[in-house]
């Protein structure tokens, strides 16, 4: 299985805030940075982890994001398949429908592996994404000088 881009972001984006304490927040600006990555992708998945409920924005001067509590708790293979969608592993239709469409077992079986994919992470919950070793990797990610 590859997850998508998008889907690597915005686990990223979760594992960085699952290191704050509470009361400090961080804005979408710094975990693009800390992250590396592209402000506006990193903007898409925030918003999309806001409609999740796993994240909360507070706007104002003292604003920034911060991971709900649901959001620490939540499994991630639900999250995985949330922020992948529903995606089969191949397409057997489109432009050029595959001649084995009807006859196919691969389409069954990488189903079957997908599935055991995303249970193989369903034990896992965003805290233990960010326990040691890598929760401490995590805070000294504050992206390049201002």
């Amino acid at each position: 299985m590859r997850l998508t881009r998008y889907t690597d972001l915005a686990l990223r984006a979760v594992m960085r805030l699952a290191v704050m304490d509470g009361e400090e927040l961080l804005t979408t600006r710094q975990i693009a940075d800390g992250m590396n990555v592209p402000y506006t992708h990193m903007t898409k998945a925030i918003a999309h982890l806001q409609h999740l409920g796993v994240i909360e924005a507070r706007r104002g001067r003292n604003g920034g994001l911060s991971l709900t509590p649901a959001g620490r708790r939540t499994g991630v293979g639900e999250l995985v398949r949330a922020l992948e969608g529903d995606r089969e592993v191949v397409t057997c239709e489109g432009e050029q429908a595959c001649p084995l469409a009807g006859a196919c077992r691969l389409r069954h079986a990488l189903r079957r592996a997908q599935d055991a994919f995303y249970a193989s992470l369903d034990h896992l919950t965003v805290d233990d994404l960010v326990a040691s070793p890598t929760g401490p990797v995590l805070l000294t990610l504050d992206g390049p000088p201002g």
